[in-house]
């Protein structure tokens, strides 16, 4: 069994409650089903569950590189040249990314609401910018798009492989028939 989920903002990819962190315990998944891979606490979006060991392994081992997109909400208005930086890969603690897709996209028309909102300030525009990756390191996109001068606010994995979020809404998860990556 497969399931994807809509991670909620605050959640975290287990299913035990930790240091005031929501978990996956809440959200009624069958049993035996565990998360093959994570999303930070602060981070929304696409989670796939399953009880396929061999899957897991797969998803999570970096030699199949498979595709994860995310939509990032960052702090001014995003240039053409940061998103080069970002497309042939930057240095975030000493590592090279590996290149990555990414555009300037606009700011997605059915997204829900995030609880609590994001920062708002007046005199700072913020931007989105689309990226598609095929490694997965600690905290990654938030990393890289500060490398080129734009902090992610907002952080929304919107694909796993060929599997689109779609209009899944925040909190709701379903189970996935046909081939997963």
């Amino acid at each position: 069994m497969v399931i994807l989920f809509n991670k909620p903002y605050g959640v975290l990819s287990q299913f035990t409650p930790e240091a005031g962190h929501r978990a996956l315990d809440e959200f009624g998944f069958p049993p035996g089903v565990y998360a093959a891979g994570r999303l930070d606490h602060d981070s929304e979006g696409a989670l796939l569950l399953t009880d396929d060991g061999r899957l897991i392994k797969k998803l999570l081992d970096p030699k199949f590189a498979h595709p994860r997109t995310y939509l990032a909400q960052v702090d001014g208005q995003i240039t053409m040249e940061a998103v080069r930086q970002l497309e042939k890969g930057v240095v975030i603690k000493g590592y090279r990314t590996r290149p990555c897709k990414a555009e300037i996209v606009m700011p997605p028309e059915s997204l829900w609401e995030r609880v609590p909102p994001i920062r708002y300030r007046a005199n700072i525009p913020t931007s989105w910018v689309k990226l598609t990756l095929i490694e997965g390191k600690n905290r990654q996109v938030r990393h890289m798009t500060a490398a080129v001068g734009f902090p992610t606010l907002r952080l929304i994995r919107t694909q796993i492989g060929n599997l689109p979020l779609g209009d899944l809404q925040s909190g709701q998860w379903h189970v996935v028939t046909g081939k997963v990556v």
